[in-house]
């Protein structure tokens, strides 16, 4: 393809740039969070007597 004009390589490399930016833009945004469940183990604080 070294025939073809140098106009058309450039739009091809935009083309092939604004695909990139806009698949990494979708992944940031798409992207899930592991959600944080409501029935996670509550932590109980159990007071010691020690004994000395």
């Amino acid at each position: 393809m070294p025939q073809m004009e140098p106009l058309l390589w450039f739009n091809l490399f935009f083309m092939f740039l604004i695909s990139f930016i806009i698949y990494f833009i979708m992944n940031y945004y798409i992207m899930s969070l592991p959600k944080i469940s409501s029935t996670a183990p509550k932590f109980s604080s159990q007071s010691k007597n020690w004994m000395w």
